[in-house]
């Protein structure tokens, strides 16, 4: 039996216009549905970052280059930086996130759902405002400033044609913002300030969203989910919205300290004024370590669901992978001065953070001794979810093991700003974190469409990405030992720098050709791939118990939890020996659920859908436009404008009931059946719209 094979024939109260059309997506409260705007959003801002990181190596393909100037290199580096990390990685995890932790814990939806709706639409509008830079922004560089190092360029020579001269205007301080590299002095003009409040915005996203998922897994499990039996993906999340809450206030008061320092006229950071420039790396970097595994746990948790399903075994030492991505997390925020080995510190200082970096190392390896050990002696299933999560091990494992020579300190001073830091970046969060987001999109393709992705095109995207991913970042290493120095837009042939770069360069191109390869698959698989059924991978965790494509209700009967594993117990005994032992009536049980969870057995009462979060969200960035432009009448007029609608939109959201009164309607007229996302997005072929509106 599949999920649409058969409709439930009870009712949600829900206002008709909350399942279908484009106001349908604006007023939504479903966390899948956010999730899926989260994902597609994300994907977007990848694709953008992916072809700005292609112009930097068309740039560097060969010594000397004219394809950019200074300006428009420093602008791209800055933005595909910026772009990966705050509006790709971050926003991917969190789409996952957002769809699959009610699932994983067996709850209807989050805590708080009008509060996750306003978590995507305050990261919708602030992804917006911070590329609205490339429209609205300015750059006025002083003349005889050449562009080199992260300074703007945008008077300096070089380019043709080709050369996007007009980057020369956006964000062009690097990723990481030091000051006073991206100070009113050497970055004037107004691209700067978008960068910084775009941040700003973005991470009140975030901040929002870790609220809401640790009050979701503290009050909404369901019966007889302990902590410790939670899935790894749910501690995953849990750990890093810890990391959110205590790491985003710092760089928030760092970026308000740029904002005054630009718009207002304090001296926080000038030098020559009693500022403190190594005061923005200590606070930029207390929050950008954290970031790391901001960005790098949930994809831990991924990989600790795929591994165990396609090895045939439980998770090998389950309680040290839970407590070591705690105790990651806890070590995450006593390493952050080894980015600064380089700045002026003290030996004793330099020592310190040097042991913690050692230190950290220590849960890392328990993970990964923890995965290799549930792969040992199991009945490993080669599929794409399976390739994607061995491939992150194997590429997690070289980037960690870069990582750990910046604890040494004098080894340190010489990789620092050269491309063997780049490398180790891109080692860690390329082939940690977007490897393990691929093989969760292809784990979890059914819970989303009820079909499977098509293995043949996903083997080939994944074995063309790991093939591109190593050439590009491989040689890096190497590049950086050899001294080639990171953000700089030309390098001079007689360094013979250039050969490694060709190689480098078609790495990258490689990795396009393979996402391009990905999209394919998924736009096919969508509508024509298998149809799934409700257990598809025989999985081990209870979102399964739900059916394929999900409803909008997750689960008809709320699931009682056991054990941990608690799907996976329900089909299988053990024999004398330990080993696992289909229940003669394991399919039987699989059916049995399929259709307890497609009938519900009494009405259920979902949120109602809400227009405030979209109007909430849409005043801050009108409001952080008047705060760049205070100075004229219009941008006064932008702040009061935003202002409004953000107090309207709260005194709306304070009065607006949160369901609809029940039984106070026909209910024939105005109840109508749940339908799964499929059933919103484009049907595929096969499938029939509900007819009951």
């Amino acid at each position: 039996m599949t999920a649409t094979a058969e409709r439930p024939t009870t009712t949600i109260f829900r206002r008709p216009s909350s399942t279908k059309g484009l106001w349908s997506w604006i007023t939504t409260v479903d966390h899948k549905r956010i999730g899926i705007m989260y994902g597609y959003a994300a994907f977007t801002f990848f694709i953008i970052g992916g072809m700005e990181a292609l112009l930097l190596r068309i740039q560097l393909s060969q010594a000397n280059g004219e394809f950019l100037t200074a300006g428009a290199y420093n602008a791209l580096f800055t933005m595909h930086g910026t772009t990966m990390i705050f509006l790709f990685v971050m926003p991917a995890s969190s789409a996952l996130m957002n769809y699959l932790l009610p699932l994983l814990i067996g709850a209807r939806d989050v805590a708080f759902p009008r509060l996750n709706a306003l978590s995507w639409w305050i990261f919708f509008f602030g992804g917006i405002f911070l590329y609205s830079t490339f429209i609205f922004g300015t750059s006025a560089a002083p003349v005889g400033v050449d562009g080199i190092g992260g300074i703007d360029g945008n008077l300096a020579p070089g380019g043709g044609p080709g050369s996007f001269n007009f980057l020369a205007d956006s964000p062009d301080g690097g990723w990481f913002g030091y000051q006073p590299n991206a100070g009113p002095l050497y970055s004037p003009g107004t691209a700067m300030d978008y960068w910084a409040l775009g941040l700003q915005i973005i991470g009140l996203a975030s901040l929002v969203s870790s609220v809401n998922f640790l009050v979701t897994v503290l009050n909404l499990r369901a019966k007889g989910m302990r902590l410790l039996r939670m899935p790894v993906f749910a501690w995953m999340t849990t750990i890093t919205s810890f990391l959110l809450l205590f790491s985003l206030p710092i760089i928030a008061v760092a970026l308000f300290m740029v904002t005054f320092d630009r718009q207002f006229g304090s001296l926080f950071f000038a030098a020559q004024a009693g500022g403190d420039v190594i005061l923005w790396q200590h606070l930029f970097w207390l929050f950008g370590h954290p970031e790391v595994y901001i960005l790098i746990l949930p994809a831990m948790g991924i990989v600790s669901e795929i591994l165990p399903t396609f090895s045939r075994k439980p998770l090998f030492g389950y309680s040290a992978v839970v407590f070591a991505g705690a105790a990651i997390a806890f070590l995450g925020f006593g390493v952050w001065a080894h980015h600064m080995f380089a700045s002026g510190i003290t030996p004793v200082a330099q020592a310190a953070f040097g042991l913690a970096t050692m230190t950290i190392a220590i849960p890392t390896g328990i993970k990964i001794f923890n995965w290799l050990g549930t792969m040992w002696m199991g009945r490993i299933r080669l599929s794409t979810p399976m390739l994607f999560a061995i491939g992150f091990v194997a590429m997690f494992t070289i980037g960690g093991l870069s990582g750990v020579t910046h604890a040494v300190v004098p080894s340190d001073w010489q990789q620092t700003d050269t491309y063997y830091i780049v490398a180790h970046f891109h080692y860690v969060i390329f082939g940690g974190a977007v490897f393990g987001l691929f093989g969760g999109l292809y784990y979890w393709f059914p819970k989303l469409t009820g079909r499977l992705m098509n293995e043949r095109l996903g083997k080939v995207h994944f074995w063309l990405m790991l093939l591109g991913f190593n050439l590009t970042f491989g040689p890096m290493h190497w590049l950086g030992l050899q001294g080639m120095v990171r953000r700089t837009w030309k390098y001079a042939p007689e360094t013979n720098l250039e050969p490694w770069n060709v190689a480098v360069t078609i790495g990258a191109f490689i990795i396009a050709f393979s996402i391009l390869i990905f999209m394919i698959n998924w736009f096919t698989s969508r509508r024509r791939g298998e149809v799934s059924g409700l257990d598809p991978w025989d999985a081990r965790t209870i979102e399964w118990m739900s059916p394929n494509p999900s409803p909008e209700y997750n689960f008809a009967v709320p699931p009682v939890v056991t054990s941990l594993d608690h799907f996976w117990h329900l089909k299988y005994d053990e024999d004398a020996e330990g080993r696992a032992v289909r229940k003669e009536d394991g399919d039987e049980i699989v059916a049995t659920i399929d259709h307890e969870q497609l009938n519900p057995a009494s009405p259920i009462h979902l949120p109602n859908p809400s227009y405030f979060p979209f109007f909430f969200a849409l005043g801050l960035p009108l409001m952080f436009y008047g705060v760049i432009y205070h100075k004229q009448l219009w941008g006064k007029g932008l702040i009061i404008v935003g202002l409004i609608i953000a107090l309207a939109a709260v005194i709306g959201w304070a009065i607006e009931p949160l369901e609809e009164p029940h039984g106070d309607h026909d209910e024939e007229q105005d109840a109508i059946p749940p339908s799964p996302p499929a059933a919103v997005l484009p049907p595929s072929e096969g499938e029939t719209e509900s007819s009951d509106d």
